[in-house]
């Protein structure tokens, strides 16, 4: 990176986006007060301006999205002519989906992915695909033969993954929200390195994709990073138009705080041994303090899961590496090169090798996770964590190139909180709350009892209004 950059970036500025959320942007191009047209054309300016900094696009698709954007003045959906970028993990018809890694070839997708579809169908139009590391398996966006995803707040450090490329232009101004997927903190991770809102919904709430349909234990699960509560509440409430899960009670449109008096758990450390770092549980302690000043409960509560969760899920994460070199010729691509996977593909790959046989046995505790958890919330509304044990990394902390075992031990330290809500299929929130010396975001985590994202959206909207967040400008 040139030394004469600045230490962070943004493109807020007097044009047809100007700094409105997706709510906004959408109202005044229902109004006439800017076109859908002047809109992209502004959304693409901006995301070239950006990429030279951040590298946030994997694959444009500008000239379709002017063409998208012609027709979408005529159109009566909630975000119509509103741009957004998909992860690049996820088909887009016509577009490639390299899903991070060298050992895909880019060829365009002949279909578009079932939740793409949802989304979609809202009316956002599509500017490309945004960065993830290797598959996701990393919490950091990163490569190891090319330019890393870079943080807007401070760009010599990490924005997060696996939705870092999403994050970082939402955050930075190029987009209002954009897509991301979860799969062990996925949304909440990058939102929280970028100060953006991360809802990881209950899983079943959205259509599932492939991907996660042939999942021992479905841990993955799609949405949105956005800048404001309310494009997250409404982002869902449209979600349910398109498509509701009768398993599961509605969400609805969620429009400010709830009048409930909530009991809320209280945990500060993870089960794995690894401490929470200073900066992190202050902001903790903080958010815990302006709930009870707002009239709800907080106290200290344990862990909801069994001691045995942190290497149970480790070696979860590591059999879907073992899968991907196994089948990503019948997954991804029938040309798929598994000896171009990255060094932490590999080493998550051999590492599952030598311990296949607790495989079974950690799956089977990884789906009693549902009911461990379910145990544990009786009497509670929600929990409040960290999202990081510790504040963002400076890039090249969890680069694909340090040797495996280093990098293992530190992300295992580093994303331990997020796990837990994609084993059980629980809730959870991303809400930024602070600042570092450095400014970077320092975010805390909220879960709630399955199906119950409308409390999560509650206690935001609650922190939105009487601390607000912090704004990249």
């Amino acid at each position: 990176m040139d030394h004469k950059q600045p230490a962070s970036f943004h493109c807020f500025q007097d044009d047809a986006l100007g700094s409105s959320d997706a709510t906004d942007l959408a109202e005044r191009i229902r109004c006439g007060e800017v076109s859908a047209g002047e809109v992209a054309e502004a959304a693409i300016a901006r995301s070239r301006q950006a990429q030279a900094v951040l590298n946030g696009v994997a694959t444009d698709n500008y000239e379709q999205a002017r063409a998208h954007a012609e027709v979408a003045g005529a159109s009566q959906t909630p975000f119509a002519g509103v741009p957004t970028f998909i992860k690049d993990n996820v088909d887009v018809k016509g577009l490639p989906s390299g899903h991070g890694s060298e050992a895909v070839p880019l060829s365009p997708a002949q279909a578009t992915s079932p939740f793409v579809e949802q989304m979609l169908a809202q009316g956002y139009i599509c500017l490309g695909k945004s960065t993830l590391p290797e598959f996701g398996f990393n919490a950091s966006t990163e490569f190891a033969n090319s330019e890393p995803t870079r943080n807007p707040w401070n760009l010599a450090y990490s924005s997060g993954a696996s939705s870092g490329g999403s994050a970082a232009m939402v955050a930075a101004g190029v987009v209002p929200i954009a897509h991301a997927n979860d799969g062990g903190g996925s949304i909440r991770i990058p939102a929280a390195c970028c100060g953006l809102i991360g809802l990881k919904p209950t899983r079943g709430r959205v259509i599932l994709n492939e991907a996660a349909k042939s999942m021992p234990v479905d841990i993955v699960s799609d949405g949105v990073v956005t800048r404001s509560v309310r494009d997250s509440a409404a982002f869902y409430a449209h979600a349910e138009h398109y498509f509701y899960n009768r398993k599961l009670p509605k969400i609805g449109h969620v429009r400010g705080p709830g009048e409930k008096r909530l009991r809320i758990g209280l945990v500060f450390d993870s089960i794995n041994g690894h401490p929470t770092d200073a900066d992190t549980r202050a902001t903790v302690e903080k958010t815990a303090k302006l709930l009870e000043q707002a009239g709800h409960i907080v106290e200290p509560m344990s862990v909801p899961v069994a001691k045995s969760f942190p290497d149970d899920f480790a070696l979860y994460w590591g059999m879907l590496a073992f899968g991907m070199k196994l089948k990503g010729h019948k997954i991804l691509h029938p040309d798929f090169d598994k000896h171009k996977v990255n060094g932490l593909t590999h080493g998550l790959d051999r590492r599952t090798r030598k311990n296949l046989w607790k495989l079974p046995a950690a799956i089977w505790r990884l789906k009693r996770s549902w009911h461990d958890y379910a145990r544990e919330m009786t009497g509670y509304d929600a929990v409040l964590t960290p999202v990081l044990a510790h504040t963002t990394p400076p890039l090249g902390h969890l680069s694909p190139t340090v040797p495996f075992d280093t990098l293992f031990e530190r992300l295992t330290q580093y994303s331990n909180f997020t796990p837990l809500a994609n084993a059980t299929g629980a809730p959870a929130i991303s809400v930024p709350m602070g600042l570092t010396n450095n400014n970077l975001p320092i975010s805390v985590q909220f879960m709630a009892k399955h199906g119950d994202e409308r409390t999560l959206l509650e206690l935001a909207y609650t922190l939105e209004a009487e601390h607000g967040f912090p704004a990249l400008r």
